[in-house]
């Protein structure tokens, strides 16, 4: 079996290859895999990190790996946990405050060019 380290090519998705990289205040990110078309993140935030509002021209999904999180999408805040997930439309406004320490999930599309730099 053959297992490659490369996100951009490989089908098959290993947590223990990607490298966090870390956001500061209490965040770390690893990119898990992406193609032309989507990428796939985890990010892991301490208790109290705020991911802040923001927006992005790419469409995103997410599910709450672990932890608590409110989540605010346009406007509306919600709390969620472990299991739950949310969709974000194209620019639109949204962030996360944990909570609990917990992990995320997080697909956009197309890739995030951002954060391959």
């Amino acid at each position: 079996m053959s297992v490659t380290a490369d996100p951009r090519t490989d089908s098959f998705v290993r947590d223990s290859k990607a490298e966090w990289e870390d956001l500061g205040a209490g965040v770390r990110r690893k990119i898990l895999g992406y193609s032309d078309a989507m990428m796939m993140t985890r990010v892991a935030f301490e208790k109290g990190a705020v991911g802040p509002l923001h927006s992005h021209p790419h469409s995103q999904s997410a599910i709450i790996e672990s932890g608590v999180f409110d989540v605010t999408i346009d406007g509306r805040t919600e709390r969620m946990g472990k299991g739950d997930g949310y969709i974000v439309k194209s620019n639109v406004v949204h962030g996360v405050v944990a909570i609990e320490a917990g992990v995320l999930l997080d697909i956009f599309t197309p890739p995030r060019e951002d954060f391959l730099g």
